[in-house]
């Protein structure tokens, strides 16, 4: 029971079972779950920007009460490091993907072919991503220069609902959606492609992911004179721990006994550590952004690297306060990715499903990371 409670579990079973059910199954059959996936991908459309809203206003609402130079530079630090996590997830995958991924191509279904929905519902969204974005970011500061604002307590009672909606409908129902996107690409054949590039580009990310660490902890070894590799260590029992929590903020005790360890002060550990596991996200930015072009790659998408700086700049501040759910940074950064990439619901599905696959080595990434963020501010905000 506790295996089938395990998100990831649930997503390889529903692809797996997707695979086999797609190569026997009729077109009514699948036209049932063409049909559910099309209300959900409605849903999705309609609740992203309200995820946006609900979760960055009260991040920076909040920030602003307690803002001051140690803040600003931990944010500063945070963000620069999931960017360098993001551009060298680019030029990394740049570099191997197009002979790694060559002749893994996914053929376009003729319309007359593909399996379209019975019905369709149009649930239009209050606000497109990018007005969330900038609304949630004029409010979050307008309000973190209020004292006592009571527009900030219900901001934070909205988030509640946005993470009671993220932990008790979307991500149970993923499973189900991404069944149902395997079971209609194994009907058209286009589900084998999907796994054999799932398999080759989790390999890279991974191997990129310990570099990510390893230069992370090098730059802060530099900077305060420890050793990078015996700092590494010691974060371990965190790394451990969010491979099982798959949530920051899950791992936030964790995290802080083992910051601790490597010689932060308490004051500079207990500011950095819950700080970082709200806003940094090298470890997630980086499959993000390999994963999009992967997708991309092999469906003949161009890619430019100026639009895409753009995107991974905008990434990491859309995932600003990801709820301490599994999933729940790749369910605020869909929004981008299909109107900043052109991703439609079936790729934004595959995204969901290429994340999820990886998701605690994501987080994992997140919140190993915040040891050498903290060890960093210690060395100049000690005394």
């Amino acid at each position: 029971m506790k295996l089938y409670n395990n998100l990831l579990f649930r997503v390889i079973l529903a692809i797996a079972l997707g695979i086999l059910i797609g190569s026997v199954a009729n077109a009514n059959f699948v036209g049932v779950f063409v049909t559910i996936n099309a209300l959900f991908s409605q849903f999705l459309g309609f609740i992203i920007p309200l995820i946006i809203v609900g979760l960055i206003i009260p991040s920076i609402g909040n920030l602003g009460n307690q803002a001051g130079k140690m803040v600003g530079i931990t944010a500063l630090i945070a963000y620069g490091s999931t960017l360098f996590a993001g551009f060298l997830s680019f030029g990394t995958s740049m570099a191997f993907f197009p002979k790694l991924l060559e002749n893994q191509k996914i053929s376009q279904v003729a319309e007359d072919q593909a399996i379209q929905p019975f019905f369709e519902i149009a649930i239009p969204p209050f606000m497109d991503v990018m007005s969330a974005l900038i609304f949630a970011f004029i409010v979050g500061i307008g309000l973190g220069k209020i004292q006592k604002s009571v527009l900030l307590q219900a901001s934070l009672e909205f988030e509640k609902i946005i993470n009671m909606i993220i932990e008790k409908v979307i991500i149970p129902f993923l499973p189900i959606f991404i069944f149902g996107i395997f079971l209609n690409m194994t009907h058209s054949g286009q589900a084998f492609v999907i796994l054999n590039v799932f398999a080759k580009i989790i390999v890279v990310i991974f191997i990129l992911h310990i570099a990510v660490l390893l230069i992370q902890f090098i730059v802060a070894g530099l900077i305060t004179g420890k050793n990078p590799i015996t700092s590494l260590k010691l974060m371990l029992p965190a790394y451990f721990t969010a491979l099982g929590t798959q949530s920051s903020a899950a791992t936030i005790p964790v995290t802080l006994k083992q910051v601790q360890k490597i010689g932060v002060s308490d004051a500079i550990a207990k500011l950095v550590v819950p700080l970082c596991a709200t806003i940094h996200l090298s470890g997630s930015t980086l499959k993000i952004v390999a994963c999009c072009i992967a997708l991309m790659m092999i469906q003949g998408m161009p890619i430019d690297f100026f639009s895409f700086s753009g995107f991974i700049l905008m990434l990491g501040i859309a995932m600003v306060a990801a709820p301490g759910v599994p999933g729940g940074a790749i369910m605020a950064a869909i929004g981008i990715i299909g109107t900043m990439l052109g991703f439609d619901a079936q790729n934004q599905a595959l995204m969901i499903a290429l994340y999820i696959a990886m998701d605690s080595f994501g987080t994992a990434g997140n919140v190993t990371g915040d040891g050498a963020i903290a060890m960093i501010m210690d060395k100049f905000f000690k005394k």
